[in-house]
């Protein structure tokens, strides 16, 4: 079950410098016949999100998304996220906002778990990210209120710049959903790029 429209926007994080894989744009990858961007995309689509926002340098003009920058490029996340929220008009806001990476393979399989888990959570939380196998906090695959997130977003100095994601959710009553690898697992190296494409491989095919 998805949220009903309107209840549901996503902020798609892609502009990094990608600095382990040689500044390479690691979202236009291509894992299982699409790029890890396109599959984000999807899986916000598929998950009724809008409007979608990608923080980055158009990478894919075919797209149904709006493109923002950080400003200036390239200072973090926290910065990332307030771009994105600066350009959506505040009196249309979704109820829930997605704040995702471009870099996940089991994207798909993320973002359900993330809309499921929405649905459970008590009224006095902020929202719900995932955890990988050691519980570490994956802030960047959550699900988050986004009254919460502009609050949060305002109160940071600098509009972020330079600050990591978690100094943005760092007051946010968020739960921490200790998840599959399959879902949490992201791309950092040409060795995990490997491996998400031999997965890729030998998954099996959804039915049509």
């Amino acid at each position: 079950m998805t949220p009903a429209p309107g209840d549901l926007g996503a902020i798609l994080l892609a502009g990094g410098r990608a600095s382990r894989v040689d500044g390479a744009a690691k979202p236009l990858f291509d894992v299982g016949g699409r790029t890890l961007l396109t599959a984000a995309v999807s899986a916000a689509a598929d998950a009724a999100a809008r409007p979608i926002t990608v923080v980055a340098p158009v990478l894919d003009e075919t797209l149904p998304v709006a493109w923002v920058r950080e400003d200036p490029p390239f200072t973090g996340p926290a910065a990332a996220v307030v771009a994105a929220l600066a350009s959506w008009a505040e009196e249309e806001d979704p109820t829930w906002t997605l704040l995702l990476a471009c870099d996940l393979p089991g994207v798909g399989a993320a973002v359900q778990r993330l809309v499921d888990d929405i649905r459970l959570l008590p009224s006095d939380t902020d929202g719900v990210c995932l955890a990988d196998a050691s519980s570490r906090p994956q802030w960047l695959i959550g699900a988050y209120r986004t009254h919460a997130l502009r609050a949060a977003a305002s109160a940071l100095p600098d509009d972020g710049r330079d600050a990591p994601v978690r100094a943005l959710l760092d007051d946010l009553a968020i739960a921490v959903v200790t998840a599959p690898d399959d879902l949490t697992r992201d791309v950092d190296t040409w060795e995990d790029l490997e491996e998400a494409r031999r997965r890729a491989e030998h998954a099996p095919e959804e039915p049509s």
